[in-house]
């Protein structure tokens, strides 16, 4: 921040409330809000249900960490921040869609450039849950539409009885 001569407490609080505001919509976090749906699911493998393990290293450099399972041939290759066997792989195929074996499991479509929501997406919900099971050994925590609806019901009557 550049320096602003003598200080007082009014351009302070106007710089603290910008700053939340870039956190609150996830400027300074990082986050991104996922796609809820993708043209490009076509070529989504008929049999999703059955991949390799997330401790599968890169098939071409034998990687062991930051890999992604390709949703087209199931193919396990390394992240970009590897040696980007993934996005090559992208670019040789045109397989666009892939799941990363990372923490969080996300779900990237190369063409959209985005990250797709497994929860809402229903093609993606079955790679998903089978991703994580076999990463966490349990279920995971969906959200349902009714489970929504049920607490968006019980916000609402609790605001009219306040």
């Amino acid at each position: 921040m550049a320096n602003q001569g003598t200080s007082t407490s009014t351009p302070l609080e106007i710089y603290v409330e910008e700053e939340d505001e870039s956190l609150m919509f996830g400027a300074e976090s990082g986050w991104v809000e996922a796609r809820t749906s993708c043209d490009h699911l076509a070529s989504l493998s008929s049999d999703l249900a059955h991949i390799p393990t997330p401790d599968t290293p890169c098939n071409r450099c034998d990687h062991p960490s930051e890999n992604w399972l390709c949703l087209s041939c199931k193919d396990v290759l390394c992240s970009r921040f590897v040696n980007k066997h993934m996005l090559q792989h992208f670019h040789q195929t045109n397989h666009s869609v892939a799941l990363s074996y990372s923490s969080d499991l996300s779900i990237w479509c190369f063409i959209c450039d985005a990250y797709l929501d497994a929860q809402v997406i229903s093609q993606l919900r079955p790679v998903y849950e089978t991703a994580y099971i076999l990463k966490f050994g349990e279920a995971p925590p969906f959200w349902t539409a009714e489970l929504t609806k049920v607490k968006d019901d019980q916000a609402g009557a609790k605001s009219i009885d306040s």
